[in-house]
């Protein structure tokens, strides 16, 4: 065949196909994703920052560029949500991709101001002694140094420190942002790798205790990646089932309402076994995510291992976004189910509150013990989960901001106590904490209370919340269970009070660092919304009761 024929051919075959003219410019509303690219944008140029700015000021930049970034996406959540996208005007965005509505705002809002409060106890340099004349944070002077080698020393001896903890931050954020806002299936598994990846890098961060922590972060990889793999297979099993990604396409093929039905459809409707399996196993992701049980296994040992900064952002902001995709998914995709995921969900929270409370009371490690009080939390937020009445949804978005900044300002407490090993974190040290640093005892005290559910504190108006939901939605044997599991939890907080304040110190007990304004703007944080979430609830119950409404 001749040069030119061949020539012609490929002529005649580019003019036949379709004119580029007729391709669709895909359809993004900015201004509904700005939260999310703010973010985004931030961390982009916070690895920017590492690459071309000299050692020396890349941490006042990037603290400054983290701080303006999240505030800066906070205002456009509330400016989103002052005209109307959490009510009236709520809808999908991006292609079909995320939902701009009531508890994706509410999420997201909640979301970024945890992550800025957390930003303090990261940027924080005044709780370790000056290593070689320069202030040191909880992060590894070199993370790619083994622990113990000369490298690190060197590392050290030089001043390094790892601020590219800022923007591994903001990529959490931005993926937590997502997650609960995603409305397919593929988004929601992306935003899950985005806010996972740079957790586990931050979890193996830590500058004392560098091989509990590594350790810490290999376990949290693999479960992570196990966790992963079953909800994408889920995914694909829910996509052979209904033929979509999109939550309102599954939704209506489960309910039996889609409009066209092919033959190919038609063969994988009355297939139910596609539809069970695959929304277990992407529920299992979920509640992975969660730290329910029997899905819980990572939880101690990672939050014991991490950096204590990254530990009380990671158990606040997680399951804010965890909690959030949960719910989307049972309350958008799988409503058509409920008589088949309510019975399943009964079962994992009452496991969940009984084992995190019961397990608890033998901790003798102040994190561990926060570890199990956190799985024991995400039982009780289950119970709001399972009422699936609207109500059940407000009463889960208040309890999850009110117990989030109780879990940051807890953990900011912790990263004070210290001995020469760095944090004290062992049971015994705290004894005697009361006398020998009275505000730190009593500010611990206040957020322990919250926990416990004691009244005039944001944890008993967020577990009368969900109780009271889970109640008017008829499941009344789970409130009893749930109130006897906080009766047990509660003896293990009142425990640790007692130790601070009614046993003698300790000769060689720790001392309580002074921190920077940073952690005690932290800590006062916590505090202020423990105490008006407790004493005057109701104006925040009411906004989690607007942005209760899910769009689909």
């Amino acid at each position: 065949m001749s040069a030119t024929a061949v020539h012609s051919l490929w002529t005649t075959a580019g003019t036949a196909a379709q004119p580029i003219s007729q391709i669709d410019a895909p359809k993004i509303e900015y201004g509904q994703l700005a939260p999310i690219l703010i973010v985004v944008g931030a961390a982009v140029v916070g690895v920017l920052v590492e690459a071309v700015l000299p050692r020396r000021s890349r941490y006042h930049v990037q603290m400054f560029l983290s701080a303006v970034a999240l505030t800066a996406a906070f205002a456009a959540v509330v400016a989103l949500a002052a005209n109307g996208y959490g009510t009236t005007r709520a809808g999908i965005t991006a292609m079909g991709a995320l939902a701009v509505d009531g508890p994706a705002l509410f999420l997201q809002g909640t979301v970024l101001l945890v992550g800025l409060v957390g930003l303090f106890t990261f940027a924080e340099r005044r709780l370790d002694p000056a290593a070689h004349g320069n202030r040191v944070d909880s992060f590894a002077a070199q993370a790619a140094a083994v622990p113990g080698s000369e490298s690190e020393k060197n590392a050290v001896k030089a001043g390094f420190t790892t601020t590219e903890v800022f923007p591994l931050l903001l990529f959490a954020i931005a993926g937590m942002l997502v997650f609960p806002a995603a409305n397919d299936l593929l988004t929601l598994f992306v935003a899950l790798e985005v806010f996972s990846l740079p957790l586990y890098l931050l979890c193996a961060l830590a500058r004392r205790k560098r091989l509990m922590s590594q350790e810490a972060a290999v376990k949290y990889f693999l479960l992570g990646a196990f966790a992963s793999a079953f909800m994408l297979f889920g995914i694909a099993l829910l996509y052979g089932y209904a033929g979509s990604m999109s939550y309102g396409t599954i939704a209506r093929v489960v309910d039996g309402t889609v409009q066209e039905v092919t033959p190919a459809l038609a063969e994988t409707m009355g297939n139910d076994a596609l539809l069970l399996v695959g929304s277990a196993l992407v529920v299992m992701g979920l509640l992975f995510k969660v730290g329910a049980v029997p899905f819980h296994m990572w939880t101690p040992d990672v939050y014991q291992g991490a950096p204590t900064p990254v530990t009380g952002f990671m158990a606040a902001a997680t399951k804010v976004a965890a909690f959030g995709a949960l719910l989307r998914i049972l309350y958008v995709v799988l409503p058509g189910l409920r008589w088949d995921w309510r019975p399943v969900m009964w079962a994992v929270a009452i496991v969940t509150m009984l084992g995190g409370a019961i397990v608890a009371i033998t901790q003798t490690d102040i994190k561990r013990l926060l570890a199990y009080s956190s799985i024991a939390h995400g039982g009780f937020i289950l119970a709001g989960v399972i009422a699936a009445t609207p109500e059940g949804v407000s009463s889960v978005l208040f309890y999850l901001a009110a117990y989030s900044f109780v879990t940051v300002g807890a953990f900011a407490v912790v990263t004070l106590v210290r001995d020469a090993g760095g944090e004290a974190t062992h049971l015994s040290k705290w004894a005697g904490l009361g006398r020998r640093s009275p505000l730190v005892a009593a500010v611990f005290a206040v957020f322990l209370l919250a926990f416990a559910g004691i009244p005039l504190t944001s944890g008993f108006a967020g577990k009368f919340a969900v109780f009271k939901a889970a109640a008017e939605g008829g499941a009344v044997p789970l409130v009893v269970i749930g109130v006897l599991s906080s009766a047990v939890a509660a003896f293990f907080y009142i425990r640790v009070i007692v130790l601070m304040f009614f046993s003698e110190p300790r000769p060689e007990g720790p001392t309580v660092a002074v921190p920077s304004p940073l952690t005690m703007t932290a800590i006062g944080v916590g505090v202020a919304v423990t105490v008006v979430l407790g004493v005057a609830p109701q104006y925040f119950l009411d906004l989690a009761g607007q942005a209760g409404v899910f769009v689909r």
